[in-house]
């Protein structure tokens, strides 16, 4: 009888420890950034094609979860808050969004999709910096270059990007990325026209 009692004082507390396990794993919540809208956009005549990539990213924030800066030295990686999709692949789609609507109708797409092989332009992109700062804001900075077929670089630029939370959660954080790289955006795509321009 008491050995029985012990098995079954046993069974009860490995299922309260599962219960209360179970009670305490964090929701994960997914994050994806928005393009410009397409009422920001402003035609031009040229159809030609444009590849976006390839685009680095800091090893920092190459990873699922968001990480936010906690001071100089310390940051946060927040475990149950990540991207929908790798950042070194949603930031190029983005960008190949966003001149898609700046540069219509141009054809952009992304360097890893078969219609980039017969792009006349790539646009090469460095991101330095994808800083979130909770409650207050993001910087981002990038480097970037645009290429012409195999006659390599006709333009370059470094651009800095900051943008103000417009709330106290991370989905503002990423509104805010969204926001900031859709400005490195339209720098890119007056690099971009007068890449165009030239003979």
């Amino acid at each position: 009888m008491t050995v029985r009692r012990t098995v079954i004082g046993v069974m009860a507390a490995a299922m309260l420890l599962m219960n209360s396990g179970c009670a305490r794993s964090p929701v994960v919540t997914f994050y994806t950034m928005s393009a410009l809208a397409p009422e920001s956009a402003a035609a031009t005549a040229d159809p030609r094609g444009i590849a976006v990539g390839p685009v680095t990213v800091p090893d920092l924030v190459d990873r699922p979860q968001l990480v936010t800066r906690i001071s100089v030295n310390k940051v946060n990686i927040l475990e149950s808050h990540r991207w929908a999709e790798p950042l070194k692949s949603e930031i190029p789609r983005l960008l190949a969004e966003n001149l898609a609507r700046l540069m219509r109708p141009a054809r952009v797409s992304t360097y890893d999709q078969s219609a980039s092989r017969n792009a006349e332009y790539r646009v090469v992109v460095d991101i330095l910096r994808f800083e979130s700062v909770p409650g207050e804001g993001v910087t981002i900075e990038a480097l970037w270059s645009v290429r012409r077929g195999a006659g390599g670089m006709v333009e370059k630029g470094h651009s800095i990007a900051q943008e103000l939370a417009d709330g106290t959660g991370y989905e503002a954080l990423v509104a805010a990325h969204g926001r900031a790289l859709a400005t490195i955006s339209k720098v890119m795509a007056r690099g971009l026209a007068t890449s165009m321009s030239q003979p």
